[in-house]
């Protein structure tokens, strides 16, 4: 196992460390202090050849705007809560917008803009950093002082395990996720279309025209949401549903999870070799397959386009403080928020 770490850049005299940890089969990741931002996951094909399989700006200049969120912690709260206000314990709270009148991915200066205080680990089976921030009572307009630490760990079984931690001193919504865009073609050199997916999901939540869930818990049965079998993400894109094209003719969508850690969400390339087993104890998943990827800013070395990655954001439902039917996302004060999201990549030599 190793761990190097580098200085990239400073913003504001602050260090701006890239960490890469590597372990005994040559798996490697890379991840900076800036929105725990993940550039690089560098895994075998099914012919040994070790390629990056996640999205990464070329420039970190770009970063500091970062309007896909590629590979970063969101939070406070992931996912958009509709006209940037919730009422807690009898009192409204305003958030800032920054979607039109909504607020998504916790506001301007979410997690992702964060420069996070952060510890490299190195053990005998498992290398990692160790991030840490404190966000102040009213950030982005949210109540509470909450101590955040999220985990990354990389070990010899090929697993990245990210692990989230908070305690807040008042109530607040809190459910984070990392936005990781994935391509397991290796250096983006294919889109996603002939990726297969699969989700041990038996229901979904549509959205309204603005991209937020409508409050409706809808059956996947009959469905192009239902993924229990696995379809290839091209069937999904080429079709005439209305929630499919609704988005930008593919998936941002919210699917409850039937099961947890236990192999829940499969995502193959079979020209590869490469399959991504992500196991979370979140109770859902939210699918983005790309469908608004800007293109002002070059990724892995070409002009982004549109299915060239596929996000899959473990978190509680989307605009939960709007739908009590939903499963809570309130942090109680003192209470402790934990979470963990394992992403192992295998192979298939079919």
């Amino acid at each position: 196992m190793r761990l190097v770490q580098e200085q990239r850049t400073k913003i504001n005299d602050q260090p701006i460390i890239a960490f890469t940890l590597t372990n005994d089969h040559g798996m490697e990741i890379t991840c900076l202090n800036y929105g725990c931002i993940i550039t690089n996951i560098l895994v075998p094909d099914k012919n040994g050849n070790y390629e990056n399989i996640v999205l990464a700006f070329d420039d970190f200049s770009s970063y500091l705007t970062n309007r896909p969120y590629l590979g970063a912690v969101i939070g406070r709260v992931a996912g958009r809560i509709k006209n940037s206000c919730f009422e807690l314990n009898g009192k409204t709270y305003k958030l800032y917008a920054n979607e039109n009148k909504n607020h998504l991915h916790g506001g301007e200066k979410g997690f992702h803009h964060v420069i996070w205080q952060a510890a490299g680990f190195s053990k005998k089976e498992e290398v990692g950093v160790r991030f840490s921030h404190r966000s102040i009572d009213g950030e982005e307009g949210y109540p509470g002082n909450v101590n955040v630490q999220v985990t990354y760990t990389l070990n010899n079984q090929n697993e990245f395990i990210i692990s989230y931690h908070a305690i807040s001193d008042q109530d607040t919504p809190l459910t984070l996720t990392n936005h990781t865009y994935f391509n397991l073609s290796g250096n983006a050199k294919r889109d996603i279309l002939q990726h297969e997916l699969k989700i041990k999901s038996d229901r979904f939540l549509p959205l309204d025209h603005k991209f937020i869930p409508t409050g409706e818990i809808k059956d996947v049965a009959g469905t192009l949401f239902d993924l229990r079998q696995g379809k290839v993400l091209k069937e999904v894109i080429d079709s005439t549903d209305p929630q499919i094209f609704l988005v930008g003719q593919g998936y941002d969508h919210p699917f409850i999870l039937n099961t947890h850690h236990d192999e829940e969400i499969v995502l193959c390339d079979r020209e590869s070799g490469r399959t991504l087993i992500v196991e979370t104890d979140e109770p859902a998943v939210v699918v983005y397959t790309g469908n608004q990827l800007p293109n002002e800013e070059t990724i892995n070395g070409i002009p982004p386009r549109k299915y060239l990655g596929i996000c899959l954001e473990t978190q509680a439902l989307p605009d939960a403080v709007h739908h009590p039917h939903f499963p809570s996302c309130i942090l109680r004060a003192g209470e402790v928020y934990s979470s963990t999201t394992k992403y192992a990549f295998r192979l298939s030599h079919e």
